[in-house]
């Protein structure tokens, strides 16, 4: 599967033959998706009607509105299950509850936007937060500090590692 992956990521040296190869590469390194030790949950997967394929259509859900209030309700209706029941399978599936997997997204975000300017408040009301004060008891209980000492240490820590590349 390596050397699939490696001759699909060097056809980003020759574009006029990404059209025709890369489907090729990717055809591969699907069979040997199916055909290795986790080719049945990659089937189960691909299947419409199964457990994981209804749990990534309301992961696919809270991904598009992370930044908007979550219904469990919606959720379930669009994955076709009960409330009891995606709670169950999505927490299977992803080690996570839909609203922490939701919480998780929307941090992972702000960060994101933290780290590239943006005000910490606007961040954190960018991705869904109506409180400033608890977007940050949040952002510090999964980063392991508040927003801003995180930006800037990982502002710092990037620096000296170019630094120490260069």
């Amino acid at each position: 599967m390596l050397d699939a992956w490696l001759r699909l990521l060097r056809l980003l040296d020759a574009p006029k033959d990404i059209a025709v190869l890369a489907p090729l590469c990717e055809r591969e390194i699907l069979y040997r998706l199916l055909q290795g030790p986790q080719g049945a949950i990659v089937r189960q997967i691909a299947r419409a009607d199964s457990r994981l394929s209804q749990v990534r259509r309301a992961i696919a859900l809270i991904r598009d509105q992370f930044d908007r209030p979550l219904r469990v309700e919606a959720l379930a209706d669009v994955a076709g299950m009960s409330p009891a029941s995606l709670h169950r399978h999505f927490r299977t599936a992803t080690a996570m509850s839909p609203l922490q997997y939701q919480k998780s997204l929307r941090l992972q975000e702000a960060r994101r936007l933290i780290l590239a300017g943006r005000d910490v408040a606007a961040a954190g009301f960018a991705v869904g937060y109506e409180s400033a004060s608890q977007f940050s008891r949040e952002y510090a209980r999964l980063f392991g500090s508040p927003p801003s000492r995180d930006a800037k240490s990982t502002k710092l820590t990037g620096e000296s590692n170019r630094a120490l590349a260069a």
